[in-house]
Order: C-alpha cells, then sequence, then structure tokens
C-alpha cells in the first residue's frame, strides 16, 4: 500500500544496502530506489516470485540466491542485545520510526506469547495479515516457527478466503485486527464454512468493541478468545486478556504479559491508582533498544526508565487495565474529554452498524467536534439521526456526536488500522 515516495523515506532512513522484492511491487521499488537516490548504495537486489527473463539489470531473482551446493549455516554470531531488525511504525500519526528490535527483545517477547497465547506445537496457525506488521510478524508466525508448529501463509484478509482456508486445513489458530473479524463475521460464508477446527482466536492491532466480542462468543463458542495488546515498540505484546476474561472484564486488554511490568502515569510521569486515567507505561526485555537514528525521541519515549506507550489507561483493583484511547485520539470538546472508544462502543450497539470510527475536528466553538462516520452492515440502511438520537439517550450531551456521516468503507493501513488521520482531512469541512 505504500507509495514510492514513502518506501523511499524508508531507504533512505534505514540506510538500506540489500533490498528484495515481490515482483508486483518491483515498479514500486525501482522509483523509491531513485526517488531515495539510493541506485548506487543498494548493491543488492532480489526479487521474489520471478525468473531471469525480464529482469531489469542489476535485479536477481531470489531463488537463485539459494541454488548452489553449500548447504551449511551462515557462521554468525548474534549477541543478545545486537540489533536485528528495524521494524517500522505504521505511520498512522507521523513519519514512521524505526524501531530497533534485538534478539533479546524478540526472544523474550516469543515466549511471552507462548505461554500467554497458550500456543501449542499442534497448533495449525493461519496468517492472512501482512507479515511487515509486527503482530503478524512477531506475536504469531515466527513464535509458531519457534515452537514448531503448522504455519498457512495467505496473501490477504479476504474473508471468503479466510474462511475457506479454515475449513480446508482445519486451522486451530487465527489471529485478526477487529476490522478483519468484523468482516469474518459479516460475510455468508460464516454460517456455511466448517469452522469447528477453531481452538483459538486472538485479536489486537487496535481496539476490538464488547460487541463484537460478545458475538465472537456466540457464534464460536468452541473458540478461546484472546486480546493481545502492545505495539511494535514492545515487539510487541505488553499485555494479555485471556479466554477467561473476556466477558468477566469486558472491554479490558487484560493483565501484563509473563515478561511486563506495566504501571499508569500523569502528565507528570507520578504514578496513578485504580480508577484514575494516566498513561501506560512498560519495564520489559521485550522493549525496543529505541529509534534508528532518533536518539531524542528514544529519550523521551524511555524517560524516567519506563517506555511511555502513549496510550491512555485505567486500572481497577485487581489490575486489569482497560484502554481509554490514544491520547492523540482523545477528543477535547468544549473544555471536555472525550474519549472516542467510548462514543464507538455506543454506536457498535446499533443494529445498522457494521463499523464506526470517532474522531475529533477543529470547531469555532467548541473547538473540536465529536464526528463519527459509519459504515451500514450489508442490507442495512443507517439513518444518521437515528443514531445520534441512540447515543444522546446513552451518553452525555458533550459526548455525542455533533457530526455523522454514512461511508461505504473506513480507510485502513494494510494492517487493518483504521486511519483517522485521513478521516480527520476528509471530513474537515462540517464544522464549515
Amino acid at each position: 500500500m505504500l507509495t514510492a515516495g514513502e518506501v523511499a523515506y524508508i531507504l533512505e532512513h534505514a540506510g538500506a544496502s540489500a533490498v528484495v522484492v515481490e515482483d508486483a511491487l518491483l515498479p514500486v521499488m525501482q522509483e523509491a530506489l531513485e526517488t531515495a537516490d539510493r541506485e548506487a548504495a543498494v548493491t543488492v537486489r532480489g526479487v521474489l516470485g520471478s525468473n531471469a527473463d525480464g529482469l531489469p539489470d542489476g535485479w536477481e531473482p531470489l531463488e537463485a540466491w539459494s541454488s548452489h551446493d553449500d548447504f551449511d549455516a551462515p557462521q554468525v554470531a548474534i549477541a543478545d542485545d545486537d540489533v536485528l531488525q528495524l521494524m517500522y511504525t505504521s505511520g498512522t500519526e507521523s513519519q514512521p520510526k524505526g524501531v530497533m528490535m534485538t534478539s533479546r527483545s524478540l526472544v523474550s517477547q516469543y515466549v511471552s506469547c507462548l505461554l500467554d497465547g497458550r500456543f501449542a506445537a499442534e497448533d495449525v496457525a493461519l496468517h492472512a495479515l501482512p507479515l511487515f506488521h509486527v503482530a503478524a510478524q512477531h506475536c504469531f508466525l515466527m513464535p509458531n516457527i519457534y515452537l514448531g508448529g503448522t504455519n498457512i501463509v495467505l496473501d490477504g484478509p479476504d474473508p471468503a478466503t479466510v474462511l475457506a482456508a479454515i475449513e480446508r486445513e482445519k486451522v486451530t489458530s487465527l489471529f485478526c485486527p477487529p476490522t478483519v473479524w468484523i468482516a469474518l463475521l459479516r460475510h455468508p460464508d460464516f454460517d456455511t464454512r466448517d469452522l469447528s477446527s477453531l481452538a483459538k482466536g486472538y485479536y489486537g492491532a487496535s481496539i476490538m468493541p464488547v460487541e463484537i466480542v460478545k458475538e465472537l462468543r456466540t457464534r464460536l463458542p468452541a473458540m478461546a478468545l484472546f486480546n493481545f495488546y502492545g505495539q511494535t515498540e514492545m515487539s510487541a505484546i505488553a499485555l494479555v486478556l485471556s479466554p477467561e476474561d473476556q466477558l468477566r472484564k469486558p472491554g479490558s486488554a487484560g493483565l501484563p504479559a509473563v515478561n511486563v511490568e506495566t504501571i499508569l502515569v500523569d502528565d507528570q510521569d507520578r504514578p496513578v491508582g485504580p480508577g484514575v486515567e494516566g498513561e501506560m507505561v512498560h519495564r520489559s526485555p521485550h522493549a525496543t533498544a529505541g529509534y534508528w537514528n532518533a536518539p531524542d525521541k528514544t529519550e523521551e519515549a524511555f524517560r524516567g526508565g519506563w517506555f511511555h506507550s502513549g496510550d491512555l489507561g485505567v486500572m481497577d483493583d485487581d489490575g486489569y487495565i482497560t484502554v481509554v484511547d490514544r491520547k492523540k485520539d482523545m477528543i477535547k470538546s468544549g473544555g471536555e474529554n472525550v474519549a472516542s472508544r467510548e462514543v464507538e462502543e455506543v454506536i457498535y450497539q446499533h443494529p445498522a452498524v457494521a463499523e464506526v470510527a470517532v474522531f475529533g475536528i477543529p470547531h469555532p466553538r467548541w473547538i473540536e467536534a465529536v464526528v463519527a462516520v459509519v459504515v451500514p452492515r450489508p442490507g442495512q440502511t443507517v439513518d444518521e439521526e437515528d443514531v445520534v438520537r441512540f447515543c444522546r439517550d446513552r451518553l452525555a450531551g458533550f459526548k455525542s456526536p455533533k457530526y455523522l456521516a454514512v461511508s461505504d468503507a473506513l480507510p485502513k493501513n494494510a494492517s487493518g488500522k483504521i486511519l483517522k488521520r485521513d478521516l480527520r482531512t476528509t471530513f474537515a469541512h462540517l464544522a464549515g
């Protein structure tokens, strides 16, 4: 989904000297190399899924790299704190940052996934989300390989293809962000395919509406459901909500993973107690070594020795943490804080709504106005005034949407996150 300019930024920022590209994306990579002026610097170039015929000069088919007689493993010594990978953040708010992932951070995170996610060597895991995303790669594919499980990799989360693969391959383990779980639930094949092999389902990458959790528990009652909360900088898992707690602690992100310590702090980085909103901060061997070529951002993120997640949460008396919102998604309307998630949870209860995104736009009177963009369920029509009334019956007036729009789809990045920055731009005109 990235443009050549966006790829060029990453090539230049990382100082890449080698690239491997899928054949369909070769034109984008060539343009990116030219844009970044790195054609001379990038001396190793491989193409996946193509033979030698017709490749531009300087490019080789990836298959040729393994066509030799030496089958010895590369003799490379890896220290615990060596940087193995730069995982670039999705950039939903700003330019992506290169997150430095070390051997220690990844292996300790795999252990947390295996234990808290109850992985088993007998698992047949389906991977339909992009593997450049930290959750798909490092919470599911790599831990399953580490353990010796079976992995089925698809080239995208098309609902019909995913549902057919579950039935065909007898898939036992499936991770999807909330948007993909919703797409599966709404697809007509959901009720016709044999999904009985699904023993474990995982969600993460963004907040799952409680109504969708309830629907999954009803329609897939034999599937144990887990919430994995985290972010790239945590490699990625930080909190886990177990199957037993899905309805006992509805909407919660869970407890810190086995190798994670988490507290909530105020704006002065002072710890806050149960019931008080604060920013989630973590200490863990999972945590990144920092941001590539960005010491100031690294220092700011790790001030006081804790990684500052940028997520706001509330801890209950049992230690379970509920994510209130991203700091940047908190709407300040008329001097009052409005958590977009709270409004979204209410709108998801409306019977005609399939998806919703709530965000703020500049307003001459309220400073920010609450906006909701909804996608109707198949065959349903959304009455904008009815949804607003629905909210006002359940929320304080200042939390209810000042503006509501109906759309065929919500903009998302390839990992399934809704791009609220695009929505803010698209619907900024609503406030006049």
